[in-house]
C-alpha cells in the first residue's frame, strides 16, 4: 500500500509531462517488513520526484523485490529508472547539498538541490547508499538495497499484483 500510495501522489506530476510512469513489484516481495515507513517513504519520493522532474519524455519506472538473507530479514532492492536527459558531469556532485549538475541545461528545472543529498543521509542513517547508473542522454537509474525485518512469509504475489492492476489500470 505504502508504494501504491508513494507512485500516486507522483503520478499526476508524471501524467502533466505526458509520461508513463510504472511501478514494477516482484511476486516474491514480503509484504510485511518492519522499518522506517516515513523515511523509505521520503526517499523513495524524493527519487522519483527528481526522475519526473528531470525526464522530458518517456517514462519512469520504480521496481521493488526482496530476497531473504536470514530467517528474519530481507534485502530490499528499490530502483528508480527514468529515460530523462541523465547525468553529463561528475556523478558523485549529485549527493552535494545545494549541488545541481548540468546548470546551464537545468536552469528551468525547480529545486534547491537538496533532494538527493538528503536521499543519501537518510540512506546512510538505515545502513545503505544511493547508487546511480547514468548515460547522458539516455536516462538513469538511482538505486538502493536496505536489509528490513520480515514479519511473515507472506508475500505480494501475482493475485495482489493483478489486483491493484485492474484497480487502477496501470
Amino acid at each position: 500500500i505504502m508504494l501504491r500510495e508513494t507512485t500516486d501522489m507522483i503520478r499526476t506530476r508524471a501524467e502533466e509531462k505526458k509520461l508513463q510512469l510504472e511501478l514494477i513489484i516482484e511476486p516474491d516481495t514480503p509484504v510485511h517488513l518492519h522499518g522506517d515507513e516515513v523515511r523509505l517513504r521520503q526517499i523513495i519520493t524524493n527519487i522519483l520526484t527528481n526522475a519526473v522532474k528531470y525526464t522530458p519524455e518517456g517514462k519512469v519506472i520504480l521496481t521493488v523485490s526482496g530476497k531473504k538473507v536470514s530467517t528474519e530479514a530481507v534485502q530490499l532492492y528499490v530502483s528508480v529508472k527514468d529515460t530523462g536527459i541523465g547525468i553529463k558531469e561528475d556523478i558523485g556532485r549529485l549527493f552535494d547539498s545545494f549541488q545541481r549538475v548540468d546548470e546551464s541545461r537545468n536552469r528551468n528545472i525547480e529545486g534547491t538541490g537538496l533532494g538527493l543529498s538528503i536521499t543519501m543521509r537518510l540512506l546512510n542513517l538505515m545502513g545503505s547508499r544511493l547508487e546511480v547508473k547514468s548515460t547522458y542522454g539516455e536516462g538513469s537509474d538511482f538505486y538502493f538495497y536496505l536489509e528490513q525485518k520480515q514479519l511473515d512469509d507472506e508475500v505480494i504475489g501475482d493475485d495482489v499484483l493483478k489486483y491493484y492492476e485492474n484497480e487502477t489500470g496501470k
